[in-house]
């Protein structure tokens, strides 16, 4: 059991790291597709992690929580990280504020492009493999059947995580904390002496409402979110 929770900790991490750069490179994407060139230039648009990694973001604080039980100690937090942010210069937008909202949006959405085809892997497995809908479901409940085969046990584990961790990506960039993506959102909505105060938001600030209230709120939607997920598969 100690090596399958191991490798269910590599999956984690590994899919983490997709996630994240599928994230940035969709912020890349967008902006280059509405005008704006300076992350394609800088190599931005593209899936290779190398290219987005935040030291501590993207590694250091993810690999203690995924890890650190396996050393003694744990953290309680939500498995959430972040990348280097997508360099983005809004005076070459045609329109600013739009543009510069649909840019940022565009790393949420991607995340919920992983959670939709993450599903959709799932219910596949459950309609059209013989046991796969029981597989499906005892996996989602946390127990790996050891009578199934390998592969198709890896993939139904490798989707359930996807789901998990799309979903906490989702709702934790959407918060509107700086520099996250719900903070740029918000900075656009607000008149500019409320501008000048919400960009003083940051440093150590901003971490610490990260991962400690952030986390709070994110304990409470991704609960009914996920168990909606299940209901849904579980109805197949």
């Amino acid at each position: 059991m100690q090596s399958s929770a191991f490798l269910i900790a590599v999956f984690e991490f590994v899919l983490l790291l997709f996630s994240l750069s599928f994230h940035e490179c969709a912020h890349a994407w967008m902006a280059s597709r509405l005008g704006d060139q300076t992350a394609r230039m800088q190599g931005r648009i593209t899936l290779n992690p190398l290219y987005h990694i935040d030291p501590v973001g993207t590694l250091l604080f993810p690999a203690l929580i995924i890890f650190g039980p396996f050393f003694g100690f744990s953290l309680p937090f939500l498995l959430i990280g972040w990348a280097k942010p997508t360099p983005v210069i809004t005076r070459n937008f045609k329109r600013i504020v739009r543009d510069d909202n649909l840019v940022t949006l565009a790393g949420p959405a991607s995340n919920l492009i992983l959670v939709a085809v993450a599903f959709l892997v799932l219910a596949a497995i459950s309609l059209a493999v013989p046991g796969g809908h029981a597989l499906v479901v005892e996996s989602f409940r946390g127990r790996l059947a050891l009578n199934a085969p390998s592969n198709l046990q890896a993939v139904i584990v490798l989707a359930i995580l996807a789901i998990e961790i799309n979903l906490a990506l989702f709702f934790f960039n959407l918060l509107p904390i700086p520099p996250l993506d719900g903070s740029r959102v918000v900075r656009n909505l607000l008149p500019y002496n409320a501008v000048v105060q919400y960009d003083r938001i940051g440093g150590w600030i901003s971490y610490l409402l990260m991962i400690f209230v952030g986390g709070f709120i994110l304990n409470l939607l991704i609960g009914p979110v996920y168990a909606l997920i299940f209901l849904l598969l579980a109805s197949l």
